[in-house]
């Protein structure tokens, strides 16, 4: 396993992702559940969104080439749509819909758009695209297993990240990640139009 590509991917997935937003995303979506039904929620979000980035990761690339798309131009509209993410995140006030707590809130809003959004899914595909060696695709698939595991340990800790936190440190950390997440897309798209310009 790649140490760099481990340490890298994990700092991009963790940005984007932000485990400790959702964590508490989780927590006010969740109130009126039982610990039971708390469990088998966060379970099964985190399970089906890690198998998700895992497989459209690394088949992804090979679905867009099938029906004539350019990966560099995935690298571009990816980068873009990640900059869009970004913008949000540090222009947009959160909203958080707290009516129906009961419902199953594992694969709406937890899975899609939170933890394997259009976002994610296109920084799974790109990160995967630029693992040459199968050791460089074993360090993305750890890292993703291992976000989602914080992520995790983070839903199940979230009544008391709740009050550590609060609302201040919610909105601090979701700017400064939007920050992170900017400069990520304008490398992607950077290095999308370098690859194109060298092609022709």
């Amino acid at each position: 396993m790649d140490f760099s590509t481990y340490i890298h991917t994990i700092t991009a997935l963790f940005v984007i992702i932000d485990p400790i937003g959702s964590a508490l995303i989780f927590n006010s979506l969740s109130m009126d559940a039982s610990q039971k039904k708390r469990t088998k929620m966060a379970l099964k979000a985190t399970i089906i969104s890690t198998l998700t980035l895992i497989l459209f990761g690394n088949y992804g690339e090979a679905l867009f080439t099938e029906i004539g798309i350019n990966i560099n131009s995935l690298r571009i509209s990816g980068g873009l749509l990640l900059f869009h993410t970004a913008f949000q995140m540090v222009t947009q006030e959160k909203v958080i819909d707290q009516q129906n707590n009961e419902r199953d809130i594992s694969i709406f809003p937890m899975t899609i758009p939170l933890l394997s959004g259009p976002g994610t899914l296109t920084l799974s595909v790109l990160l995967f695209s630029n693992s040459n060696e199968i050791t460089d695709k074993l360090s993305v698939a750890a890292a993703i297993i291992s976000v989602m595991l914080l992520t995790l340990i983070l839903i199940r800790l979230s009544t008391y990240l709740k009050h550590l936190i609060g609302h201040t440190g919610d909105e601090l950390l979701r700017r400064f990640f939007g920050v992170i997440v900017a400069t990520i897309s304008i490398q992607f798209i950077f290095d999308g139009i370098h690859h194109l310009l060298l092609k022709q």
